[in-house]
């Protein structure tokens, strides 16, 4: 759960609500009942109140506002990690007057650090890259490929450049589009070289 939930609260932090909850969201829907389910589903619901409070949909942050505390309520403080005492007064508030959330939401922090994507290890980075590819319309095919290529240089020890282009592609926001591209071209060239080698074998016997 660390390197889902820190992601999500990275891509958070960085402003992009209605995206953060990717990063939850996958991890969640095969949790069965208890405390994690309710945690992860009432940080779902948090960020979708901000989220419609930014775009001035006061009724819809209203009842997720009332539905999240309820989820939230109960739980220790923190919550692996999360500290959630601003997280459910925000709600409270929110609940009663959601203008209020489109102004002011809480910054999240885990372990007591207000994390961002400079924060995340590899784990949580490749979580973050999938998450802003969706968002960012970029295609997910090259970045699950980029991540997949990435994990194979750490396992091997065998050289960075994956890995480093998706450090890049989640951390360096104005570039992103630029660090894409890269790793498009990268992801090509590599599948290309697979594909030559499958073929000197073809038909062989």
């Amino acid at each position: 759960m660390r390197d889902h939930l820190r992601a999500g609260i990275a891509v958070y932090n960085e402003g992009r609500y209605h995206a953060a909850h990717d990063a939850w969201e996958e991890y969640w829907l095969d949790l069965g009942s208890g405390d994690d389910e309710r945690f992860l589903h009432g940080l779902i619901q948090f960020t979708a109140v901000v989220h419609h409070a930014s775009e001035e949909n006061w009724s819809g942050a209203r009842g997720l506002a009332e539905s999240a505390a309820e989820y939230l309520n109960g739980l220790p403080d923190p919550y692996r990690g999360v500290a959630l005492a601003d997280v459910r007064t925000f709600l409270d508030e929110a609940a009663a007057g959601p203008h209020h959330a489109a102004t002011d939401p809480p910054t999240l922090t885990h372990d007591g650090e207000a994390i961002g994507y400079d924060a995340l290890d590899f784990g949580a980075t490749a979580i973050a890259a999938e998450v802003l590819a969706e968002a960012g319309r970029y295609d997910e095919a090259v970045i699950d490929a980029a991540v997949d290529r990435a994990r194979s240089e750490l396992d091997s020890d065998g050289g960075s450049q994956f890995t480093g282009m998706l450090f890049s592609f989640v951390r360096e926001r104005d570039q992103r589009p630029v660090v894409y591209q890269r790793l498009r071209d990268h992801v090509e060239l590599e599948q290309q070289k697979d594909d030559d080698v499958r073929g000197l074998f073809d038909g062989s016997g």
